[in-house]
């Protein structure tokens, strides 16, 4: 197979009514593909799941220790956040040690993920700034990083910063693709973003998980990243979103970064599925939107029932663990407004054909 291929379909009584496309590339830290569906060569923004490694260069150059960051604010250095009470505490907290103001975002602003949150937004009407984005940890930690090697904050977003081009040349190096074979493009929250094969992106998180043979830096600064993230998965994301519960469910071994657009990366730590690690890429062709047949949900239709499909036939994840993520797939029943049953939702791929 070499395009795009059926990866999920909803039904309504006995009719498949939708149909999503899409591509899996399934790659071990040795940059052996493993398992595929559609196109591995799919080329693909990261987006939002290029975090982990942008802040791979402010790690290895000390910034944890430079900044006494604790493992809740490298995490949420790697989050898209929902804009939580907690992450909003969180990331000024970071502003203070660091002694920068909140305006030298970039970011712009957006309204609330987080329930609560939006509540007291409208109630007392607050005007959302540029901590309230979803990525304003990730700009903060590339504000420290600029600041903790006296290089300039006003243009920190520029491809030509020495900060963006360490990020690309991480990026690069833990992907295993040339920086020239890197397509640049300008992210939702205005930094730079990269599109690469799906499975130079699944070798980077593989490499993420399993930093043997790398640099003793960038091994301990891998490592430091994935434990943050997996310790503190709320700070990724937020209570009841799919990349918190799968990392909690996961326990310290299967790190998961969503990206817009119907991307997702996720990382399995050695002995999960075999001797290494593993990265798992997916793209969804439509972009994978946010409603469910009848049924509005808070979160993308495609990329967690798909995720936790490849989970699921990875033998990842036993029993109990697919139990307490069922919310999310992989097949889930789907209903009205009203409660009454019009379909289901479900994986129609097989990664072992």
């Amino acid at each position: 197979m070499t395009t795009p291929q059926p990866i999920l379909e909803l039904t309504r009584g006995r009719v498949v009514e939708s149909t999503h496309f899409g591509s899996i590339a399934v790659v071990d830290s040795t940059g052996q593909l493993l398992h595929f569906w559609g196109d591995p060569q799919t080329v693909a923004f990261l987006r939002s799941s290029a975090k982990p490694f942008q802040v791979l260069p402010f790690v290895e150059r000390g910034g944890v220790e430079h900044f006494h960051f604790t493992q809740k604010e490298l995490a949420i250095s790697c989050a898209s956040h929902e804009t939580a009470r907690m992450h909003l505490d969180t990331v000024r907290a970071m502003q203070a040690r660091i002694g920068i103001q909140e305006e030298r975002l970039q970011c712009g602003p957006h309204l609330p993920g987080d329930a609560a949150m939006l509540r007291a937004v409208i109630k007392q009407d607050i005007k959302p700034t540029s901590n309230f984005n979803n990525c304003s940890g990730k700009h903060t930690a590339m504000l420290a990083h600029a600041k903790m090697r006296g290089l300039p904050l006003e243009n920190y977003l520029d491809h030509a910063h020495p900060i963006q081009q360490d990020i690309l040349a991480v990026i690069s190096e833990m992907c295993g693709i040339e920086k020239e074979k890197i397509e640049l493009g300008i992210d939702g929250c205005s930094a730079p973003n990269f599109a690469l094969p799906l499975v130079n992106s699944a070798l980077g998180m593989a490499r993420l998980c399993d930093p043997r043979g790398l640099s003793e830096v960038r091994t301990i600064a891998c490592l430091k990243v994935t434990a943050a993230m997996t310790a503190h998965p709320e700070m990724v994301a937020n209570h009841g979103e799919f990349d918190t519960e799968l990392m909690k469910a996961g326990k310290g071994k299967i790190v998961t970064k969503r990206g817009a657009e119907g991307f997702q990366i996720t990382g399995l730590m050695p002995c999960v599925y075999g001797e290494r690690g593993v990265g798992i890429t997916m793209k969804v062709v439509d972009g994978d939107p946010s409603h469910m047949n009848d049924e509005l949900v808070s979160s993308a239709r495609v990329r967690p029932a798909v995720m936790l499909e490849i989970l699921r036939q990875l033998k990842a994840l036993d029993e109990e663990q697919l139990k307490t993520l069922a919310a999310f797939g992989p097949s889930r029943q789907l209903k009205n407004y009203a409660g009454l049953l019009t379909g289901e939702s479900r994986p129609v791929f097989d990664l072992f054909k």
